[in-house]
């Protein structure tokens, strides 16, 4: 039997995997199981499974490999298919279960994940992942155990709190609480000096995070954060796809006459959102602009503080992206290009169209009852339009 395309489905463990392998007919384009098998997840594993993949198909370069990310786990199998120039593509855990259920797969094991991988691999177009390269995968190593360090100090810092104000304290338990609070700090400071020694190996890369500061508010670990976390936002092809993958693209809840609340996702990377956290806080404190009048015209409609704040992190984003891309340097007197004299006169932010993030402000009551309007605009991603939405494969 002829195949026009072939998929294979690799549903990740600790310390097995499970391959399943599917090929489309060129008669009915019906897909046909060819094979399925357990290998270990480990080099010999790798290097056998690419011999039953060549006895299994004699076109074996032209078979899409669909990876459900799966921690760390996955990332040795999907650097040793790409480095052999085989197809692997490296999917979001949820997307891969919605696909799952509307195959209306009720049972769960290793096996039928598989299977229902190497279904979305035929029957869906991927995008080629790619591995970060070294100094990348360095740098996300490092800012994620910083991120863990903080966390850890902010725990110590409350039980110090705590016990404080206990009714008996007992000194002891003070002691080695504040010794392990110094212990992190230390260690944390260590993993700063270690970032430094990796930059100095890129100076490149370190010039254009360099520029990325210049936006007040916004440290350089912060922009490190993100541009590790993105690969250096190499597989995104606009800011859509980007907002997608941090988890700032908006949710509606709607349906007939029922309105619900329309949120971000979430569904995204959550290094990114903590990251951008606190310099937000700090454009709109420090005045910065156009964030701090984009915040104020939000907070003035919604009179939530945390809405104008996430909206605020998402332009951000959007804005290191575009730096990034163009490898220059905030300016916060830059003047679109595209707007008229007239124009230029106006408040920055003031020309942009109205957040995604912003509900439209309630109807106000009138004495005459009046035929209920459909609202003229939704919460959608008008200001990144694309026809591409899909979220990057990276992870």
């Amino acid at each position: 039997m002829k195949y026009i395309k072939y998929g294979c489905g690799i549903d990740m463990s600790k310390e097995k995997f499970d391959a399943c392998l599917y090929g489309v007919s060129s008669v009915d384009f019906s897909f046909k199981f060819i094979g399925k098998r357990k290998f270990d997840n480990k080099l010999a594993g790798f290097k056998e499974y690419a011999v039953w993949l060549k006895r299994k198909c004699a076109e074996a370069d032209k078979v899409v490999h669909v990876v459900e990310a799966t921690g760390i786990y996955h990332e040795n199998l999907a650097i040793f298919l790409d480095t052999e120039g085989l197809f692997v593509s490296v999917l979001l855990p949820n997307k891969a279960k919605k696909y799952m259920q509307s195959l209306g797969l009720k049972s769960k094991n290793d096996s039928i994940d598989a299977q229902g991988l190497a279904h979305m691999a035929c029957g869906q177009q991927h995008k080629r992942w790619s591995a970060p390269s070294q100094t990348m995968y360095q740098l996300r190593t490092i800012t994620r155990q910083m991120e863990s360090i903080s966390e850890m100090i902010t725990s110590t810092t409350n039980e110090i709190e705590a016990l404080s104000y206990a009714m008996f304290r007992e000194e002891a338990v003070l002691s080695m609480l504040q010794q392990q609070k110094e212990e992190l700090e230390v260690r944390k400071k260590a993993f700063s000096a270690l970032i430094d020694e990796v930059l100095k190996k890129d100076e490149a890369l370190a010039a254009k995070i360099e520029k990325l500061t210049t936006i007040k508010g916004v440290g350089r670990h912060t922009i490190i954060t993100i541009v590790s976390e993105t690969n250096g936002f190499e597989l995104f092809e606009n800011a859509a796809q980007l907002v997608s993958y941090a988890g700032y693209d908006v949710v509606e809840n709607q349906s007939g006459k029922h309105r619900g609340k329309t949120r971000i996702s979430k569904k995204g990377n959550r290094h990114i959102r903590r990251a951008l956290y606190f310099p937000a806080l700090n454009v709109v404190r420090w005045e910065v602009e156009p964030f701090n009048s984009f915040y104020q015209r939000i907070f003035e409609r919604r009179k939530i503080k945390m809405v104008g704040y996430v909206a605020v992190q998402k332009k951000l984003l959007v804005l290191i992206y575009a730096l990034w891309k163009r490898n220059e340097s905030f300016n916060p007197n830059h003047i679109n290009p595209h707007q008229t004299k007239n124009e230029t006169t106006k408040t920055p932010g003031d020309n942009e169209k109205e957040s995604s993030l912003v509900l439209n402000p309630s109807k106000t009551m009138t004495s005459k009852p009046q035929k209920e309007v459909a609202p003229s605009s939704r919460a959608t991603q008008d200001k990144h339009p694309s026809k591409t939405r899909s979220v990057s494969s990276l992870v």
